[in-house]
């Protein structure tokens, strides 16, 4: 049962993509003759506008890979965001569960020391004084904070 629910439903969203893609009509073309296209962006009215204002200019450089088509270009650029997308989001997860680890560990550590107690390194430790450890192998009071 629960094989064909997600199979149905995979269906279902690749039917809700692709539908409005398939079904809209692609508009007519406007009083000068052009048609118009349902994808465009602002790169095309910017370029249109550049040409006005400046007939002669020339572009710095040509693009390596010339899309075949507006859909296409903008397929390239939702997938692009998407990735940058998933990057930024994976980087803030790993962030947040590392924070989330580190708090944990400090308070695992901060559970296990005795209170009040001071933690003393065994090569750090004075003679009179017996590290944490020590103390509690010996039986030995550990050394307190004054």
């Amino acid at each position: 049962m629960k094989r064909h629910q997600n199979l149905l439903l995979l269906i279902a969203v690749v039917l809700l993509v692709a539908l409005p893609l398939w079904l809209v009509p692609k508009p007519a073309a406007d009083a000068e003759g052009k048609t118009a296209e349902l994808f465009t962006g602002a790169d095309d009215k910017a370029r249109d506008l550049i040409g006005t204002i400046d007939p002669h200019y020339q572009p710095w450089f040509a693009p390596l890979l010339e899309p075949a088509s507006n859909e296409i270009s903008s397929l390239l650029f939702a997938l692009q965001a998407a990735l940058g997308a998933g990057f930024i989001g994976y980087y803030l997860g790993v962030s947040v569960t590392r924070e989330k680890a580190a708090r944990t560990a400090a308070a695992n550590a901060k559970a296990e020391t005795p209170s009040g107690a001071k933690r003393v390194s065994a090569a750090a430790a004075p003679a009179d004084e017996v590290p944490i450890a020590d103390a509690r192998a010996t039986g030995e009071p550990a050394a307190r904070a004054d």
